[in-house]
């Protein structure tokens, strides 16, 4: 029977216990992925005592089926593109744009919104843990990782509570090292694992935030830096 997770920060604590050899060193950050991902990275951060920010990540669903992922970019200016479903529903160049383009101006208004004014966190040479509530077709944890090479971080590790076993393996091309808590032979869906799969607000999203910067100050961080227990089966890999 696969865990199932009570809510997100209930995720995050289980999760944590997947990463205590990263626990209270000087060179981890923890990036969470706006919105679903910022209650589970809240809990990562402080269990690991390590700053928290965010990495704002846009799906680019099909025009008429948005839940169906065409792609995905970062804030950075990377673009991850699923070229399979683009080909099969034959989505010309100028759609691709111009859905790109209107996801473009939500990332930078939740940029805003998340960080208030808050620097960025310096990831050059660090250690740095993108998380995020699961990992169903992986196409904007890809966008993140590819948004992170641009950062020059020494080493990404991609962290998730629970996510396809095919996806949680196929990451390991991309990032350097790989933790999924639970990787049920069925996956079903991201939010069939979890008793409280309601949407994260984006109120939610900056208190849990502003918390963390309260909480302590981290490595490299410009202002404020901001902190992350438990599971069952993970992929390791690089």
């Amino acid at each position: 029977m696969a865990t199932v997770f009570s809510d997100r920060r209930a995720a995050g604590r289980k999760l944590a216990s997947r990463l205590r050899r990263y626990r209270e060193r000087g060179d981890v950050v923890v990036l969470a992925l706006p919105r679903g991902g910022v209650p589970v990275g809240f809990e990562v951060a402080r269990a690991l005592k390590a700053p928290l920010d965010v990495l704002v990540v846009r799906k680019l669903g099909v025009p008429g089926d948005e839940e169906m992922a065409m792609g995905a970019i970062a804030t950075t200016g990377a673009r991850v593109l699923n070229r399979e479903v683009i080909a099969a529903l034959g989505i010309a160049q100028d759609v691709l744009d111009k859905v790109t383009a209107k996801e473009e101006q939500e990332l930078l208004r939740r940029e805003r919104l998340y960080r208030g004014g808050r620097a960025p966190l310096s990831l050059e040479g660090q250690t740095v843990i993108i998380v995020d509530d699961g990992l169903a077709t992986g196409a904007t944890m890809r966008a993140a990782v590819r948004a992170l090479r641009d950062k020059h971080p020494a080493r990404i590790v991609v962290a998730v509570p629970v996510g396809s076993r095919e996806i949680c393996q196929a990451m390991k091309a991309v990032a350097d090292e790989v933790v999924c808590a639970t990787m049920p032979h069925y996956f079903l869906g991201v939010g069939s694992w979890y008793s409280d799969f309601s949407q994260t607000g984006d109120d939610e999203v900056r208190a849990l935030l502003d918390e963390a910067s309260r909480l302590r100050p981290g490595p490299g961080h410009q202002g404020d830096g901001g902190a992350a227990p438990d599971g069952s089966g993970h992929a390791d890999g690089g």
